[in-house]
């Protein structure tokens, strides 16, 4: 055999290697497609797969149906299907070793990144979302969210707890003038968006803004806030006995209480800080319970998507979280001590004590602390 004979014989057998492959490829969708982790998981399994329940899913693929595209043909994927492969994609953050590969999947990895487009959006609706996430709408429902700060922690007024993560991202193209890549590299030098996060005592996100890059500071994205805006609106109409707690990267103010910088031991504002951390660590399990449910969120998963669509992704994640909350789904998962859940210290001592000192809010807001403290601590 020459050895043109044996190239030739060597490409037809490469060719039929492929065409085996992709007809058992082929032949493995077809299979997976009619099995159906509805019936086949259990409960348990089901939970850990997918962070939801088989009845919470259910009702999550009939709530959306109406906002996403039927199959166009026999062959195209269902709304159930692409509703859980973008859930399954939310709650593993891996398209590879949990989509890409899996039996219930089986899908090309431009399938799944289809399906969390349009799952992502049906989601991100505000006629959907806004009924699930939403910061107390009426004197009512602040007084019920206070009442139960009130009852867990003693804590009198508070109607919220803020806080912001880091979620990491891929570096978004650097000449993209609407979204420059270096206003995303944040003080640990990663790309992220910088989340703000409100929740309450039972760990519901009340107000999410996912649109800040990972350079913006706390503060800032908190004075663009339409819940800062809202929380000033009550106080100039008289309703000045609710409050958000914060740490001292946020201006204080009669409606954001923040702590004492470095009291001294056994004092009254030693006491008060003692307890402000008790109520402040609320927001911090919330932001672990968000990202250990779905992990696409971790920094280590990144999320490789731009900006926009990310934070379309985090709004989604935060609504599916609040579902979990409601129907006291179980988080399966135990915490583990070295995820990093995004928080980034801010490199400021105060901003009030160093540049609003003569503020009048400021002013204010101090005074309203030093009465909390009169009242409950001494």
């Amino acid at each position: 055999m020459d050895d043109f004979d044996f190239i030739e014989n060597l490409a037809a057998i490469e060719a039929l290697d492929i065409i085996e492959e992709e007809d058992a490829a082929e032949y493995h969708r077809q299979i997976y497609t009619n099995e159906n982790p509805f019936e086949e998981f259990s409960e348990n399994k089901f939970i850990m797969t997918y962070r939801l329940s088989k009845d919470l899913m259910k009702w999550v693929i009939n709530m959306v149906s109406p906002y996403m595209e039927p199959p166009a043909t026999s062959r195209g994927l269902t709304i159930e299907r692409k509703v859980l492969t973008a859930i399954r994609f939310f709650a593993s953050g891996s398209y590879q070793n949990d989509i890409g590969l899996s039996r219930y999947s089986a899908l090309s990895q431009a399938s799944v990144s289809n399906c969390i487009t349009e799952v992502t959006s049906a989601l991100n609706n505000r006629q959907l979302f806004d009924q699930f996430v939403y910061f107390p709408r009426s004197l009512d429902e602040l007084n019920a969210v206070r009442r139960g700060f009130n009852e867990k922690f003693g804590f009198q007024g508070v109607v919220g707890v803020v806080d912001c993560t880091h979620i990491a991202i891929f570096p978004p193209p650097i000449n993209d003038e609407l979204y420059p890549e270096h206003i995303y590299v944040n003080r640990k030098g990663y790309h992220s968006i910088n989340t703000q996060l409100i929740c309450d005592v039972n760990l519901r996100i009340l107000n999410v803004c996912a649109k800040y890059p990972g350079s913006s500071h706390d503060s800032h994205i908190w004075n663009q806030s339409n819940v800062k805006q809202l929380m000033e609106t009550l106080h100039r109409n008289g309703h000045s006995s609710y409050m958000l707690l914060g740490d001292s990267g946020y201006a204080l103010r009669p409606w954001m209480m923040t702590p004492f910088l470095r009291p001294e031991p056994n004092t009254p504002e030693a006491a008060y800080n003692d307890s402000f951390c008790k109520v402040r660590s609320i927001i911090e399990r919330c932001n672990g319970v968000l990202k250990m449910r779905f992990r696409c969120l971790l920094k280590h998963r990144v999320l490789h998507y731009h900006p926009h669509k990310a934070a379309s992704i985090i709004n989604s994640c935060v609504l599916l979280h609040n579902l979990c909350i409601n129907e006291n789904i179980p988080l399966i998962d135990e915490f583990e001590d070295d995820y990093d859940l995004g928080f980034i210290e801010q490199n400021n001592a105060n901003i009030d004590n160093i540049n609003n000192r003569q503020n009048p809010e400021f002013i204010a807001g101090r005074r309203v602390r030093q009465q909390i403290v009169e009242r409950f601590y001494t």
